[in-house]
């Protein structure tokens, strides 16, 4: 009877220590886990008042942009002039969304400044506020430090971003407050004034290049070389004189 429970006592210790050892092999196998991307700080003199605003900035990486620009309290009047809060006719918030989009958002304190006649006209008149909204949006997914240069706008005249990090400017005199807010598909630019199309920058025009220039002057010289003079036209041979008959003799 003791050997019985002496065999029983041995095969129970052995399987609890065989189940002990499963969940060392199991940790020892773990998957690996994927690391979070980093949401890179915006740059601006204003950023600080941004995140002030808004603590939880970071979580706007995971909207899309229409969603993003809803949600920053100090360009909340453009954000209505996307989303049809301005005029009815104009909601372009579906555009952006199929991004990746460059977006200069200006602040409620730049709308304000427009003189009253034309936040009027904005809301009165489809077309020009349609075509004020695209002006401010680009193709691209550009932060801070690669925003620089011209190029084509959503609305078909070009804009101009000069200067990187904390210090940019747009069509020269328009001030970046704080640049460069990740979204979902964007990357936001809240701006001190709101860009007018009449202000863009004439279109750059490419330069032709020096081969072209070289091929043009090679053919030209070959075309003079090469001219063939203008054919003359002969002239009729000249008949022969009619004999006058001589006189007769004496």
């Amino acid at each position: 009877m003791k050997s019985r429970t002496s065999k029983t006592i041995g095969v129970v210790a052995s399987a609890a220590a065989i189940a002990l050892s499963v969940p060392l092999a199991v940790t020892a196998h773990a998957e690996p886990t994927t690391p979070v991307a980093e949401i890179p700080d915006p740059q601006g003199p204003e950023c600080g008042a941004f995140k002030e605003a808004l603590p939880n900035w970071k979580s706007l990486a995971n909207l899309p942009v229409s969603s993003a620009l809803a949600s920053i309290p100090q360009i909340s009047t453009f954000n209505s002039a996307i989303s049809g809060g301005l005029n009815p006719a104009v909601d372009i918030t579906g555009v952006l969304d199929n991004g990746p989009y460059v977006v200069f958002a200006p602040t409620n304190e730049a709308f304000a400044a427009l003189p009253p006649e034309q936040l009027e006209v904005l809301r009165t008149d489809p077309a020009v506020l349609t075509s004020l909204v695209y002006y401010h949006a680009f193709l691209g997914l550009l932060g801070p430090d690669d925003v620089k240069g011209q190029r084509p706008t959503q609305e078909g005249t070009e804009v101009e971003v000069t200067g990187s990090g904390g210090d940019i400017a747009v069509n020269e005199t328009t001030k970046v407050e704080c640049g460069g807010i990740t979204a979902q598909n964007a990357r936001i630019y809240i701006i001190d004034q709101v860009l007018n199309p009449a202000d863009a920058p004439a279109p750059i025009t490419p330069e032709p290049t020096t081969s072209t220039e070289t091929t043009s002057t090679e053919t030209t010289e070959t075309t003079e070389t090469t001219e063939t003079p203008a054919p003359t036209t002969p002239l009729p041979a000249e008949s022969a004189p009619t004999p006058t008959p001589a006189a007769d003799a004496p």
